[in-house]
């Protein structure tokens, strides 16, 4: 027990030591937060309208109010007729243009058909499918209020958001920022310590010592485990404060199950530095087969859904999959063990099976 405190104290204090990486790895979460959660979004806003209208009248004015009044849309210009239109497009001086029929208050009041075209630049087919979705809304609840009054049977959906909404796309991106932080920092700097320890020599030295290669595996991992978990917190604390993400469940589950993905991570990082002869090998090895699975194939930027079969299949075999449904689920949601046990149970299956391969390829003496 003493020999493995020894181990312990060692890498720990190795690990203060490199000042530099030290302040790297406490730093780097929060800029990788702020820059996903400004940039990463999905939030539709200022979005450039242009409005066509040949006659204006009090009718088409309270259209262009609603268009205004929305923090979606910024009114650019009325303009009678769509001549130079095409240019504005082109120039990315307009993303959208609402074009009116003639004589609007004239139609409605004799109740005749209202052709209004919406033009919208879908070079970005996501989102301007999103900006079409939002301006014939306007447009529709505008015609319900200035011709409601005309007859006829009326139906007024009663719309319910359920866990977000004010549909805002960083209570989405942020929980999965605890995913992609904890992977890369966790595996990354354990592929990088154990392989420095097969450079420099001492690998061998340690597996001649009477430490297990169970042990020599927990005493590496140990002191990540500690820097995982302020990791963890920095994260929750920038989601909370600048971001307002809330965290309607519990808040002891969720620190439980970002210790189990801690050690998921850091098995991962063992399981990968065994195979990698160098630091720069085990770099390039825990870059290119975690970041792109965690960013691609985890649901965090792109819907697991939307995906093809083989594709959704292999996501399975992703860590951050699994942990990405337990972040959200208890930060957005709410929800607790009761309903992520099969998604905690897949981590702790796959936590177990890291580290006892990656003990047992330690074991193994190098060559």
């Amino acid at each position: 027990m003493s020999a493995f405190l020894g181990f312990v104290r060692k890498e720990t204090l190795h690990l203060l030591r490199d000042r530099q990486t030290l302040a790297i790895l406490l730093l780097l979460p929060l800029v990788q937060v702020l820059l996903f959660g400004f940039a990463v979004r999905t939030d539709i806003r200022d979005v450039r309208l242009l409005v066509v209208d040949p006659t204006p009248d009090v009718a088409t004015r309270l259209l262009r109010e609603r268009f205004a009044a929305s923090d979606r849309f910024r009114v650019v210009g009325v303009r009678p007729d769509t001549r130079g239109l095409d240019a504005r497009f082109q120039a990315g001086s307009v993303r959208q243009a609402l074009v009116l029929p003639a004589d609007v208050e004239r139609r409605l009041g004799r109740g005749d058909t209202l052709p209004v075209q919406l033009i919208t630049d879908a070079t970005d087919p996501n989102t301007g499918g999103i900006v079409q979705g939002y301006a014939a809304a306007v447009v529709r609840r505008w015609h319900a209020d200035v011709a409601g009054a005309g007859g006829g049977l009326h139906i007024e959906p009663a719309v319910r958001m359920r866990y977000n909404p004010t549909l805002e796309s960083a209570h989405l991106f942020v929980p999965g920022l605890v995913a992609f932080v904890l992977t890369i920092i966790s595996a990354l700097m354990t592929a990088i310590s154990i392989t420095r320890e097969k450079e420099t020599g001492t690998m061998e030295m340690l597996l001649v010592s009477p430490i297990r290669p169970a042990a020599i595996v927990a005493g590496k991992v140990t002191p990540y485990v500690v820097l995982g978990f302020v990791n963890v917190l920095l994260v929750l604390a920038a989601a909370r404060i600048v971001f307002g993400v809330p965290l309607r469940g519990s808040l002891v589950l969720l620190l439980a199950e970002c210790g189990l993905y801690i050690v998921t991570a850091l098995g991962l990082g063992i399981l990968i530095s065994t195979g990698a002869p160098t630091q720069r090998t085990a770099m390039i090895a825990a870059l290119a087969g975690l970041l792109m699975p965690t960013l691609l194939l985890s649901g965090f930027i792109f819907p697991l859904d939307s995906m093809p079969a083989p594709l959704r299949a292999l996501s399975h075999i992703v860590p951050a999959r699994w942990f990405l449904s337990v972040v959200r689920g208890i930060m957005v949601k709410g929800v607790g063990l009761s309903t992520l046990w099969q998604e905690t149970l897949v981590l702790i299956g796959m936590t177990v099976f890291f580290l006892a391969v990656g003990a047992r390829r330690l074991a193994i003496r190098l060559e």
